[in-house]
């Protein structure tokens, strides 16, 4: 058996797991709402009032920044990726899965890779380079926010495991690029609200 196959195995052993052997009442009704982005909104809407107070004009250049990157992570996940690899999602593709737990609506769209799981994880690597400094300890939160997104793709049968960990390797990449390079090179980082 070679490499792909015993990857493709796993993925598969690791799908079921998450999405039938662990599944539970409190799952059932928590993580299917997680992965809707307008639960976050006041999440986003608060990061942006505090970097604006806290930043002042630095703020709002960290905001568009941070959405441009988000939007590059989206352009590259939903319009590239997905359809160089054109893999299907698990509730797209019973033949090979089996048995699965669906409950959503399957969607549209391909699989590989995770957008959500891609553009949380931008979110969250980007962020956590701002906060690690002053608040350390809403960098691992930030991290598991965007895990419990990744986590919930695959719990409710539209994605494999494999296609939020590249999801989320994509976003990771991504987040902590832009985030060196606005620090470094824009001269935006993340000074003290004493010499602001």
């Amino acid at each position: 058996m070679d490499f792909w196959q015993i990857l493709k195995n796993w993925d598969l052993q690791a799908f079921h797991f998450i999405n039938e052997k662990w599944a539970n009442p409190l799952f059932d009704s928590v993580l299917p709402w997680t992965r809707e982005k307008w639960i976050w909104a006041p999440l986003y809407i608060l990061l942006c009032y505090f970097w604006i107070r806290k930043y002042h004009w630095r703020g709002v250049y960290l905001i568009l920044i941070l959405a441009l990157t988000v939007g590059i992570s989206d352009l590259l996940s939903a319009h590239l990726i997905k359809f160089y690899f054109h893999r299907l999602r698990p509730c797209q593709n019973l033949e090979w899965v089996g048995h699965l737990i669906r409950r959503i609506d399957c969607g549209s769209g391909f699989s590989f890779v995770s957008s959500h799981a891609s553009n949380h994880f931008t979110l969250a690597a980007f962020v956590s380079l701002y906060l690690r400094k002053e608040y350390p300890y809403w960098e691992p939160l930030a991290y598991l926010w965007a895990g419990l997104i990744a986590y919930s793709q695959v719990y409710v049968g539209v994605h494999f495991p494999l296609d939020v960990l590249g999801g989320a390797l994509l976003g990771l990449g991504l987040g902590w690029t832009s985030g060196y390079l606005s620090i470094r090179f824009l001269k935006i980082f993340p000074l003290s609200s004493k010499s602001v």
